[in-house]
């Protein structure tokens, strides 16, 4: 299953892709990604790996993410292992008069008995991915006014 979207964030490319790029910055804007640490040593890059854990229906679940493609400033791929899915894809930046256009595209593959989930997978999966980079907006918007109130940067 496809899930895609894009978000506009008023941040100059180069900072827009290497905040997202840094996989520890996630529980910064993400309420259920409670830990993220860089396996790999040496600057991130194509070949890269996090081990991160996230927080779903009350359940810890640890994830796997190596990044499949490095292209700074425009390009950043990705393979995500869990026990129960593995998502494939590409977080793509754009520079826009306004900021910095973010596009995702995830292949969502779920695993065994998750199968039979797919349909709420796929839902609830678009929603979540729209909030998580509503929430990277909202975080790096407010740092660039200097209120460090994440909750201060617009939602539209």
């Amino acid at each position: 299953m496809s899930i895609e979207g894009e978000i506009l964030i008023r941040r100059p490319l180069d900072e827009v892709f290497d905040y997202v790029a840094d996989e520890r910055h996630e529980p910064a804007f993400n309420p259920r990604m409670t830990n993220v640490e860089k396996l790999t040593g040496g600057p991130i890059g194509a070949g890269t790996r996090f081990r991160a854990t996230t927080t779903t229906m009350g359940r810890e679940l640890e994830m796997t993410i190596e990044y499949t493609v490095y292209e700074r400033p425009r390009t950043l791929g990705s393979r995500t292992t869990m026990v129960s899915a593995e998502t494939v894809g590409t977080l793509t930046f754009s520079p826009d008069p306004r900021g910095t256009w973010m596009h995702w595209s995830w292949e969502v593959r779920p695993k065994h008995g998750a199968r039979m989930l797919r349909p709420l997978i796929e839902l609830v999966g678009r929603r979540q991915e729209k909030r998580i980079w509503q929430g990277l907006r909202r975080r790096l918007e407010a740092e660039a006014t200097g209120t460090g109130d994440a909750t201060a940067a617009r939602d539209d």
